[in-house]
């Protein structure tokens, strides 16, 4: 009886480890721990070399890819490499002779193996003319094993997983984008090829007799200022509150993604962090069919007016829009979100309401920190994308207090903001109007405060308050 139970017990045994292996993808064993990681000792060897034959410039190439020591796979190569990037610190002549010393003085020379080993990496190559080739292989191998290690550890941590998800996919997403922000290519090029793309745009503007070069803002004004909004410009809209800084992206939205005449529609991206979209989508529709939202809750509506609301929801349910009404969004989360649906959507323009409630990755660190963080991020993210981003943010009390215009030095909390920003808009209700809302002025002041490849001035707009809509100065409302 013993024989057959243990048999039984056997059999069951197989069942279990042949369900678990189907479940791990057909037995592929979760750990690494029995493969070799990538690593190209040949490469690694090539890269040493070259940085033994000229220290300064291959050295400075590596440091500008980030290579750290732990980029090589090989444990005397990481030793050999640090000792090159010492001596190339203290600016000193690069040879098999001084980097022997330096590797004495660090009791790291026999431990390497010597002379041997040194001469057998110099012998590896004559010239320099493939480092770039061996640094891109050498750094590739890295950023693999980073990836399967983090993604080990993400299988192990998984298994061990007791709750809190959303902490959990916001970490590994960090850890993954972490990886993904190292992969630094060479960004400098010569002056040629600026100028030869700096010509082709001005040979642009000149076919274009006065067209914008950019994204319109929907507003002639600003247009003409600063023609249009650009791709890799952080354009910064700061008010203090109920000044209409949301009603204005929204109206700046739609006349890119329900535009005019015959000109294209351009893909939009809006992160809403207060509002919810379906408050956003409810005022862009009022907006646009120029019924007063005030008078729609209370059930008043003619005929003319419903019909407006059909054809302006029939408009907006076409445009090229998304809304993402996230709350608590850290700035890699924005990031990530605004790369994943630019790549499926070929978006044209990202607009955050607002910057101050964007969560910091760090809450130990002050709020003034937290903003340049994502200040800085927010304008790293226009470049990569290679698009305009419109952040809306808020202005301190300062201009109330003073009774003046807001100024720069007005935005709330940061500083960077101001630094980072390529251009700054501020709304303001313009200098000669009553303090007696009843009788205010319906004109609202955009001060072009910064603007760094045009004029600074001041844009004179309408603001309909009936329907929370901005429109040209010249534009009356019917």
């Amino acid at each position: 009886m013993a024989p057959r139970n243990h048999n039984r017990s056997a059999s069951a045994e197989k069942r279990r480890r042949a369900t678990t292996a189907s479940a791990n993808g057909g037995g592929q064993a979760l750990s690494v721990s029995s493969r070799v990681l990538p690593h190209s000792v040949e490469a690694e060897e090539g890269l040493l070399a070259c940085c033994i034959l000229d220290g300064a410039d291959v050295l400075s190439r590596c440091m500008e890819a980030r290579l750290s020591s732990e980029a090589f796979y090989v444990p005397a190569h990481q030793i050999l490499f640090e000792a090159l990037l010492a001596i190339n610190e203290r600016r000193a002549a690069m040879d098999e002779i001084i980097l022997a010393e330096e590797l004495k003085n660090r009791q790291q020379f026999e431990e390497i193996g010597g002379f041997p080993f040194i001469n057998r990496i110099t012998d590896r190559v004559e010239t320099t003319a493939h480092a770039s080739h061996f640094l891109e292989i050498v750094r590739e191998k890295h950023l693999l094993r980073r990836l399967i290690r983090t993604a080990t550890g993400t299988v192990e941590r998984c298994f061990g997983y007791e709750g809190g998800l959303e902490n959990f996919l916001e970490e590994v997403e960090q850890e993954i984008f972490k990886i993904s922000e190292d992969r630094i290519t060479d960004a400098s090029k010569p002056i040629k090829e600026s100028v030869r793309e700096a010509y082709t745009l001005v040979q642009k503007l000149l076919e274009r007799r006065g067209e914008l070069s950019g994204i319109t803002s929907g507003f002639v004004d600003l247009d003409k200022m600063t023609n249009g909004f650009h791709a890799q410009e952080m354009i910064v809209v700061a008010a203090r509150p109920s000044m209409g800084k949301t009603s204005l992206a929204l109206n700046m939205a739609e006349a890119v993604t329900v535009p005019k005449g015959d000109k294209n529609a351009v893909p939009t991206l809006i992160f809403s962090l207060e509002m919810s979209s379906q408050q956003l989508a409810m005022r862009m529709m009022c907006g646009l069919a120029r019924v007063s939202l005030v008078r729609l809750r209370d059930g008043i509506s003619s005929s003319d007016e419903k019909q407006a609301l059909l054809r302006a929801a029939d408009e907006l349910s076409k445009a090229p829009l998304w809304i993402d009404d996230s709350g608590h969004l850290t700035i890699l989360e924005l990031r990530a979100k605004a790369r994943r649906l630019a790549a499926q959507r070929n978006l044209g323009l990202i607009i955050i309401d607002y910057l101050q409630l964007i969560s910091g990755l760090d809450n130990s660190v002050q709020r003034e920190q937290q903003i340049a963080e994502i200040s800085r991020g927010l304008k790293a993210m226009a470049k990569e994308l290679n698009l305009p981003v419109i952040v809306l943010g808020q202005l301190n009390r300062e201009s109330e207090r003073e009774r003046r215009q807001p100024r720069l030095s007005d935005l709330r909390e940061s500083g960077a903001i101001e630094q980072d920003a390529d251009v700054v808009l501020l709304l303001a209700r313009p200098k000669d109007a009553t303090d007696d809302s009843s009788v205010a002025s319906d004109r609202t002041d955009l001060i072009v405060a910064k603007q760094r490849n045009g004029p600074v001035g001041v844009a004179r707009l309408t603001f309909i308050k009936e329907i929370t809509r901005f429109e040209n100065f010249t534009s009356q409302p019917d």
